[in-house]
């Protein structure tokens, strides 16, 4: 059994990996997922994708650039209902290149109570989100990628265990900050909700 490794690669300040250096001596073992396809295949393209437009291309532009490098035929979009308008404007363009297949995240239509689920107003009818069914819909298309677009914090972790097809993030929901989750690290008035060390240290200035 391999030893337990203790990493805080986020908190270095070297990075001397960007470098060479093989800080876990792990290289050799690590190299064999990329020898083999389907983890192999995918690898390459990705990184073809950023050696031929590295800070050219908008995300949308090296997903569509990405599944084309696979050599993919059938793409899945599995997309949150709250980003319907998103959605269609997103397989209008895909459509230029693939077959696709769109599956909304209320497909099934099950009710949260079938699962004694929490509820947003426990007073009403409220429909689950099913990013299974997303998912197995789409491993009956028999996609060649899964692209997700604003599943829920979880319910993409679930898409992700269910797909047959690699999984690609194109948006990722964040109803407060116009699905820009990085806003609350860039920005320091919602940062100190998290860290509110940030607070006291301008306190002491």
């Amino acid at each position: 059994m391999p030893k337990k490794i203790k990493s805080h690669c986020a908190l270095c300040e070297q990075k001397e990996c960007r470098d060479g250096k093989d800080c876990f001596s792990t290289a050799e073992l690590h190299s064999q997922y990329y020898q083999t396809d389907p983890i192999g295949k995918i690898h390459k393209s990705a990184a073809a994708v950023e050696a031929h437009h590295y800070c050219q291309e908008p995300r949308l532009r090296e997903t569509i650039l990405f599944a084309k490098e696979l050599g993919c035929k059938i793409v899945g979009l599995a997309f949150c209902v709250g980003l319907s308008a998103e959605a269609k404007i997103i397989e209008e363009i895909l459509a230029q290149d693939f077959k696709v297949v769109s599956v909304c995240c209320k497909m099934g239509g099950i009710d949260k109570k079938t699962f004694a689920l929490e509820q947003i107003h426990p007073e009403n009818t409220e429909i689950t989100c099913n990013p299974a069914g997303q998912a197995e819909i789409l491993n009956r298309a028999g996609t060649d990628l899964n692209i997700l677009c604003g599943l829920c914090v979880g319910h993409d972790a679930i898409f992700g265990m269910v797909s047959h097809a690699p999984v690609t993030t194109l948006i990722v929901k964040d109803r407060v900050l116009a699905h820009n989750p990085i806003g609350a690290v860039y920005s320091q008035y919602i940062r100190r909700n998290f860290l509110p060390t940030d607070a006291s240290k301008r306190s002491k200035k």
